[in-house]
């Protein structure tokens, strides 16, 4: 955890607000994602895997603060499960009888906790940086303008972005002081070091962890974080649109039938 910890106290602005790798960075690596297009739904397994990732890499310096622990039902997880995973988190309560805060197990209603108390202090671990919260930094790549079967793209950029890091700069490419090189990121050079190497988390379901795998793993985290009910919002908008076709069969059915002696 160590090595974590200092990964990623040295990365600064991996993800800067809507910063999109589109503007001067090489365009995204396409993936296949389970959840793209009208139909598709989230692959449970691939979201605990990116659970996983972000908690034993990227939560040391990027927290969720939209996202609370109960929301995790949507991954697969059960009630028991959460409120375990809850209770190893401490929560800052309060104020108390005297006017104190006072710390705490994690509920499963309580959202994910900052890894800063404060801004200033994250701006003080990471060089003056203050790394963004996750919670939309996948539509933050996929602005509104993008058609709607496009959105994925986001994810194809986070992606893209963690596995840019072994691509080699060209001999006339001058990085500046304290950033490396990646092509998917705008002016392909990034304040974060790469953060992900073969192995450094082991799965709970045993896939090999390789960086292309934690990296579409918690891309496809990040793009549920970013829409919890994305799949449950298809689903309804199905049923419907097969409920108003159902209705509008009735309507002509009973216009016919009205004006039936009118012709």
């Amino acid at each position: 955890m160590i090595r974590l910890v200092g990964v990623a106290v040295a990365a600064t602005v991996v993800f800067s607000g809507a910063a999109l790798a589109a503007e001067g960075g090489k365009p995204p690596k396409i993936q296949d994602w389970s959840f793209q297009g009208l139909f598709g739904e989230f692959d449970n397994q691939e979201l605990q895997r990116g659970y996983q990732v972000y908690q034993d890499v990227c939560a040391a310096c990027h927290s969720l603060k939209y996202i609370a622990f109960r929301h995790l039902e949507g991954i697969g997880l059960n009630e028991e499960q959460i409120k375990a995973l809850a209770a190893t988190f401490q929560i800052t309560d309060g104020p108390d009888e005297f006017g104190d805060s006072f710390e705490r197990p994690g509920l499963p209603s309580d959202f994910f906790p900052s890894p800063f108390p404060n801004d200033e202090a994250a701006r003080a671990a990471n060089g003056g940086a203050l790394p963004p919260d996750m919670s939309l930094i996948v539509p933050a790549f996929s602005p509104r303008w993008v058609p709607y079967e496009q959105r994925h793209h986001g994810a194809d950029y986070v992606y893209s972005i963690l596995t840019g890091y072994d691509e080699e700069p060209a001999a006339d490419v001058e990085l500046q002081a304290g950033l490396n090189y990646n092509p998917f990121f705008r002016g392909s050079q990034i304040g974060m070091p790469n953060p992900l190497f073969d192995d450094m988390v082991e799965y709970v379901d045993g896939t090999p962890a390789t960086v292309s795998q934690m990296s579409r793993d918690v891309s496809a985290f990040l793009t549920w974080v970013s829409d919890p009910h994305a799949t449950e919002r298809k689903q309804l908008g199905f049923r419907v649109m097969i409920f108003l076709l159902f209705l509008t069969g009735i309507f002509y059915a009973v216009k016919r039938k009205v004006w039936a002696d009118q012709h």
